[in-house]
């Protein structure tokens, strides 16, 4: 799969013919992330659109490459650089190639000054939302847009007018909040945040409108067609459900009430969970007429098969083997004709498979929900999507959306977030680490922020005083992220405030801790997640 475009060759191409195959469409965007804390967001509101849109690297990817690709829009995120200060790297012919784009923020502001307009610094900076005064209100960015909606703005600079712009909309304190030039538009606003009232019709607009798009994923049509496949294979069987309460299972588990409700037996397998996954689960599918619900507690066993593992990817070759007994367990307890889960075509290819032609890919990492030779046939119809296409085909069958944009969680658990070997003490460490550090995050109102987070036990020891003694503790390490699509991350700079919050409760409240860090690592080189 694609993860961030840098350059356009034949494998390149290849590979994103195959992903436009996936998800039946011949039209692509490009987003170039050019470091704002929104680009996720961005991402995600074209997922719900449901146009193809892949991430370029505005320092890698050449007006050359964006020419032979020929994408039907390009859209620019904002970011904290400057036109003038610390430029990000992005080649600014790519403004000439006549394709559509839309500058968000500092992306407007690049290619404001790229047409030779003058970029300032703005008598009167604008945080925060603002009234919208369309003055074109015939212009297809608005199309469907009502005057003075409401609009987010974090900005210090501001676009000034030339000749050439059409000024298309303005607030108290930026008079040039929405324009354009030819095929260029841009917007001093965020569009992809929720305070901004209309800003996904906007980018709904960009999209079908100004670049004239004819594709969107067809999600409803997907679901229809894999709730009759699921029909015609089941029959009157009864389905164990792999239940995670992420949103793979999730989409999956509204396929099956479609298909076969009454049929289903979901079952979540507790012992290396987050401390509010079982929660979600029992909130969500605790008390449904369509599926039955059972708890599975492996946490012995999952202890006892990681003894002696240090490695990560020991560790996750011992918990599979849990995974999969506990499963083949639940499914002849309720006499099950089959066992589903909602592997994706990205899990089967980062653990070496997915090719049609069956060759072989490097292993990336193995999940845990792939190749494990069930004695039962499997259901999985989710594994020919991604991550958001599996989202857009739950919403389409109801799934809740607080379960689709929960955080991801790796498969394996907190069995990635903890060094060396573990034992029942450093799982507990673990998840109330989690715990704390999750509902800091909701609290403050950075969990919707960020792309993800996490703690992680680490096997560090250091020495403490707490207290009148002078005790060993382990070495917490706290990291979070903004990312767009996950496969490149920024270490996310949170508040001091905050975080010298957070480790005061994790320190307080969690005895074994002596000492907490911030990773401040992006990815790459690291890795988001630590194993």
């Amino acid at each position: 799969m694609i993860n961030t475009l840098k350059t356009v060759n034949e494998a390149v191409l290849a590979e994103i013919q195959a992903e436009q195959s996936l998800r039946r469409t011949s039209e692509v965007f490009l987003l170039f992330s050019l470091g704002s804390q929104f680009d996720h967001l961005i991402k995600l509101a074209l997922d719900r659109l449901g146009v193809y849109c892949l991430v370029a690297d505005p320092g890698s990817l050449s007006a050359a490459d964006v020419a032979r690709l020929q994408p039907k829009g390009i859209i620019l995120s904002g970011g904290p650089a400057s036109v003038h200060v610390q430029v990000p790297p992005f080649h600014t012919d790519i403004f000439d190639l006549g394709i559509p784009v839309l500058g968000i923020c500092l992306g407007f502001q690049l290619w404001a000054s790229h047409r030779g307009m003058f970029v300032s610094p703005s008598v009167k900076r604008e945080y925060g939302t603002h009234l919208l005064s369309i003055n074109s209100p015939e212009a297809e960015l608005f199309d469907g847009i009502g005057n003075g909606t409401a609009v987010l703005q974090s900005h210090v600079d501001r676009v000034e007018s030339a000749e050439g712009l059409e000024v298309l909309a303005g607030t108290d304190h930026a008079p040039i909040a929405a324009a354009r030039m030819d095929h260029l538009w841009g917007v001093q606003f965020h569009p992809e945040v929720t305070d901004t009232v209309d800003g996904e019709r906007m980018l709904e607009n960009f999209c079908f409108r100004i670049c004239r798009a004819q594709d969107r994923y067809p999600a409803g049509d997907e679901a229809q067609r894999k709730v009759a496949e699921i029909k015609r294979r089941v029959g009157d069987q009864q389905v164990l459900l792999a239940l995670s309460g992420g949103s793979d299972s999730t989409a999956l588990a509204y396929l099956l009430r479609a298909a076969v409700p009454g049929q289903i037996h979901a079952v979540y397998i507790k012992g290396i969970d987050r401390p509010d996954d079982e929660a979600y689960v029992r909130r969500f599918f605790g008390d449904q007429d369509w599926l039955t619900l059972s708890i599975a507690d492996a946490s012995t066993q999952f202890l006892e098969a990681l003894r002696g593992k240090k490695t990560m990817h020991d560790k996750r070759v011992a918990m599979r083997g849990v995974y999969k007994q506990a499963l083949e367990r639940e499914a002849a307890a309720c006499g099950a004709g089959f066992i589903a889960q909602g592997t994706l075509y990205t899990d089967i290819s980062e653990s070496g498979g997915g090719y049609t032609s069956g060759a072989r890919k490097a292993q990336i990492k193995l999940h845990h929900n792939t190749g494990l030779g069930f004695g039962l046939p499997e259901l999985t119809p989710l594994d020919d999507c991604v991550k958001d296409t599996a989202r857009q085909i739950g919403r389409a069958v109801g799934a809740p959306e607080e379960l689709m944009v929960r955080h991801p969680f790796p498969g394996p658990g907190l069995v990635v977030r903890i060094e060396g070997e573990i034992d029942a003490e450093k799982l507990l460490i673990a998840r109330q680490a989690d715990g704390i550090f999750i509902e800091e995050l909701r609290r403050h109102g950075l969990y919707e922020g960020v792309w993800q987070a996490g703690a992680v036990v680490t096997q560090s020891i250091t020495t403490c005083s707490k207290g009148d003694d002078a005790p060993s503790g382990l070495v917490l390490a706290l990291w979070v992220v903004w990312s767009v699509n996950g496969f490149t991350a920024q270490w996310a700079e949170l508040p001091f405030e905050f975080l010298r919050l957070a480790s005061k409760r994790l320190t307080n409240e969690i005895d074994e801790v002596g000492a907490v860090v911030y990773r401040i690592s992006d990815k790459p080189p690291a890795t988001i997640e630590w194993g």
